[in-house]
């Protein structure tokens, strides 16, 4: 590369450095997000001084297309992408009778079908995978227990993983016992507990708007009404949407993803999330926080679970490993000190107990510190996979398509306008070998029916970018 950079040219030297590194962004020789090489790398590379190379990095980050991170080094920054974001919805007149089984079945076996391209699926895993780990510590599992592996476990779950739970959320300062913890099957097994836990057939509950679509059905299966309140596309839940609705209706519980919300991907700060907790208790409304993305933060941070700022202890935290580890496992866990016996009570009416070998494995790796080590690169690709996921939609989507900027998680919320059809699109879609979600799956009413929700937790290779390519074209056919 020493060719490149020369005292003989008219430019600065700094200055030749700032054209190289955005001529390689341009070609793709470095994608965004990816770490420029260090200082003295790139010096010796192109017979420069260090401060030249710094000057040069320095002005690239001045014009916003790299990022300078504290002990990391400088990155390249995404373009920003044109597209504006989605638009807030408007809160429920009425509570909702649900009815999306069918269009949710239709999604599902999309998804595993052969040869797709599966943007359809939030699965965070699938760009860090954990599967060397964990086979490791299976064996080693199975050769210390041997057949007591292949037992049934406790109703409640296996106290080494339960102590593991205890620790982390001791790091983020909330203290929690482990007679207060249930281990189940999947977040999805605990939201359910929690739910029959706090309500009854007939009763209203709360949901964000967009919501998971495994909610939405959920509150169907279990014959409730649901109160759609809107999300902020960038902070979460708008609260003085939800005060009208605990002032106009007797809802008996709310289920918001505390952290970070899927579909939109946005975040609700901790101060937020401290108000929306004390106008719950203040209505002696019980919270579900569904907390299965907290750790995939792209922000300084972490977010303080929503019952660290209890005070009346009316909170039920639900999460898992699915989204961080291991989705196949499927181990999550409730924590409900005040409903402890009948979540207890209804974990082994449901299944009795989970995995014995899965949380046996899962408690090892928290132990010995590699899941933490995997979260940090799992957050670090996730956000490559962001901005490059953004860079191709902005490349090959209409000007008129809306996207969410997601703060974590590893989804992004498409508005393709009110002339078309997500529905529509997501079988023409399915037609080319491509599966996406539409995004009338995630309301309990008619709503977002002009959205979709495609995966950026995918491997990124020449048939996902080919996906996306053919998806912007597939756009324009989905009119209603």
């Amino acid at each position: 590369m020493s060719f490149v950079v020369s005292k003989q040219q008219s430019a600065y030297l700094y200055q030749q450095v700032v054209h190289l590194i955005s001529q390689m962004a341009e070609q793709g020789v470095l994608r965004p997000g990816e770490k420029l090489p260090s200082l003295r790398v790139m010096a010796q590379k192109l017979a420069v001084s260090i401060p030249t190379v710094k000057q040069a990095y320095q002005a690239l980050e001045a014009q916003g297309k790299v990022v300078a991170k504290e002990k990391s080094g400088y990155f390249l920054q995404a373009a920003q992408v044109s597209h504006a974001m989605p638009k807030r919805s408007r809160l429920s007149t009425q509570p909702i009778v649900v009815n999306k089984q069918c269009l949710i079945e239709q999604v599902y076996q999309a998804i595993h079908q052969p040869h797709v391209v599966p943007l359809g699926i939030a699965n965070p895993v699938a760009v860090a995978s954990t599967d060397k780990a964990l086979a490791k510590l299976m064996r080693r599992a199975m050769n210390m227990a041997g057949q007591a592996m292949i037992n049934y476990g406790a109703i409640d779950g296996l106290p080494e993983l339960k102590r593991q739970i205890v620790k982390r959320y001791l790091d983020m300062g909330l203290v929690v016992s482990p007679e207060e913890i249930v281990i189940t099957n999947g977040a999805q097994e605990a939201l359910a507990i929690a739910l029959q836990c706090v309500t009854n057939a007939g009763d209203v509950v709360a949901i964000e708007s967009p919501s998971y679509f495994g909610v939405v059905e959920l509150i169907e299966s279990l014959g409730l009404k649901a109160v759609e309140v809107p999300l902020c596309p960038d902070d979460g839940l708008w609260l003085a949407d939800l005060e009208r609705a605990l002032n106009k209706r007797n809802i008996k519980a709310c289920i918001f993803s505390t952290s970070i919300n899927n579909p939109l991907g946005s975040y609700m700060p901790d101060e937020r999330r401290a108000q929306l907790v004390k106008l719950l208790e203040h209505h002696q409304v019980t919270l579900i926080e569904d907390d299965v993305y907290g750790d995939l933060h792209f922000t300084q941070q972490r977010g303080k679970p929503a019952r660290y700022f209890s005070t009346t202890g009316n909170v039920i935290t639900c999460s898992s490993f699915s989204k961080t580890a291991a989705p196949s496992y499927r181990i999550g866990w409730l924590i409900a000190p005040q409903v402890i016996g009948p979540a207890k009570r209804l974990k082994r009416a449901f299944s009795c107990s989970s995995s014995l070998m899965n949380q046996w494995v899962l408690a090892d790796y928290l132990a010995c510190g590699e899941y933490d080590r995997h979260l940090k690169l799992l957050r670090k690709r996730l956000l490559v996979a962001k901005e490059r996921m953004m860079m191709a939609l902005r490349q090959h989507l209409p000007d008129f398509v809306r996207v969410s900027e997601p703060k974590g998680g590893c989804v992004l919320w498409l508005d393709l306008g009110a002339q078309y059809d997500g529905t529509k699109l997501f079988h023409l879609a399915l037609s080319h070998g491509i599966s996406i979600a539409p995004g009338a799956l995630f309301s309990a009413s008619d709503k977002y029916r002009s959205c979709i929700r495609i995966s950026y937790g995918v491997l990124w290779d020449q048939k996902t970018e080919h996906a996306i390519a053919q998806l912007g074209q597939l756009v324009t056919q989905a009119k209603k």
